[in-house]
């Protein structure tokens, strides 16, 4: 028998961070292993199994490979972790509930006596359920497309008072994606969403504007994993692993995006920014150049502003989806509302504010000639509607950018 064999195990796994979170645990081998349904028997069926989590779409359909499966998973009707004993014998876990139970405390959301609307019906969806009713709810919904409760007749659970996406929806590279609208449910009071990339879907986003306690499912994954190694080799792992290693995977995984008006100084703020932290720098005006194949005042002279916004709409909505960048934006970004949610999916956003009469207008075409206190006037509420934190840029560049990745630091790592 070759080295024992550790994973995650699933059809489509483009979108996973179960490696990092593994390897942080301490499994150093833990890869990915992206099978079509007809590898999975096989697969299942080799001797060096040490352990193996499972995820879309084989948490129900790798049961009958099982020879023992835990009676809290088997009441679950799904299993997500598996591992081959000494005995020889393939056994399997829900480390899933304990991670949806962690997610669900850390976002402070009780299910005591509320109704839940759970969105999606399968191996996730059978987790929350479960949970749902260990924690209390008084009723639980599920809905799906075909079931007899679905998105077409919502309104017979308008009065959903936590809802819980359990599907796919608006995961990477399907970001912006959003399985309901929030505002069927009016007495909603709790949202939450496995998806954890990117870090706030189009759900959370909703639920943020409309001040609904909220969480990804990213405490829901490191905490599962936290119990999966448990299992895996059959010792207990300190609690606080599981808040150390979010707390390292928020960090590496968030934006740093700037805003502010043109000439503020966020292409030399996040070069000094990239010298720091390491981290590339990707400018959004560049990649609307290198697209239309001419400088952003040419793309003026010829298509006009419209033209422009266009493309930056696309261009952000791209980058937007990246992990662990510095997003450099152009000083107009905030005209248009639908830049905020593809800005804040994956970011923290920083408004870099300067004089008036320190502002460059080389090769910016709409402030060349323009009144800057006007533009001002007209940008400053919309840079405050969009902004995590404002930072002065009156000092050299490293101090402003030594003051983005203090706060950076201290915020992101929730």
């Amino acid at each position: 028998m070759g080295e024992k064999l550790y994973g995650l195990l699933g059809r489509k796994l483009g979108h996973s961070w179960s490696v990092p979170i593994h390897t942080a645990l301490g499994c150093e081998n833990y890869r990915l292993f992206q099978l079509e349904p007809g590898d999975v028997p096989a697969f299942l069926g080799q001797g060096d199994l040490g352990g193996i989590n499972v995820t879309i779409p084989y948490k129900r359909e790798v049961m009958p490979y099982c020879d023992v499966i835990d009676d809290a998973a088997r009441a679950i009707g799904c299993v997500n972790t598996l591992s081959r004993r000494a005995d020889g014998k393939l056994y399997a876990w829900n480390t899933d509930a304990v991670g949806f139970c962690t997610m669900a405390r850390r976002a402070g959301i009780s299910f005591a006596g509320r109704k839940v609307a759970i969105l999606g019906s399968g191996g996730a969806s059978l987790t929350a359920q479960a949970m749902a009713r260990a924690l209390g709810a008084r009723a639980v919904a599920v809905i799906s497309r075909t079931g007899p409760d679905n998105y077409e007749n919502l309104s017979r659970h308008a009065d959903a008072e936590i809802v819980v996406n359990t599907t796919p929806v608006g995961t990477y590279p399907g970001n912006g994606a959003s399985a309901v609208d929030l505002t069927a449910f009016p007495r909603c009071r709790g949202v939450l969403d496995v998806v954890y990339n990117p870090r706030r879907t189009a759900l959370l986003l909703q639920a943020e504007s409309l001040g609904i306690p909220c969480s990804d499912g990213l405490p829901m994954l490191v905490s599962q994993a936290k119990a999966a190694e448990e299992h895996f080799f059959e010792k207990a792992i300190p609690e606080s692993e599981t808040e150390r290693i979010l707390s390292l995977l928020r960090r590496d995984t968030a934006n740093i995006v700037l805003i502010g008006m043109p000439g503020c100084g966020k292409s030399t703020v996040g070069a000094a920014l990239s010298a720091l932290t390491g981290r590339e720098a990707v400018d959004i005006d560049a990649r609307i150049a290198q697209r239309a194949g001419c400088s952003i005042p040419e793309l003026f002279a010829q298509g006009g502003e419209r033209a422009f916004r266009a493309l930056e709409r696309e261009e952000t909505a791209e980058a937007g989806k990246l992990s662990g960048k510095i997003l450099l934006t152009g000083g107009g970004v905030v005209k248009d509302p639908q830049n905020y949610g593809a800005l804040r999916q994956n970011g923290r956003i920083y408004q870099l504010v300067r004089n008036l009469s320190a502002l460059s207008t080389d090769g910016r075409p709409l402030s060349q000639g323009a009144d800057l206190s006007a533009m001002w006037e007209q940008r400053a509420p919309l840079y405050a509607r969009f902004r995590d934190a404002a930072i002065n840029n009156s000092g050299t560049v490293e101090q402003a950018a030594a003051a983005i990745w203090r706060d950076f630091v201290v915020h992101c790592g929730d």
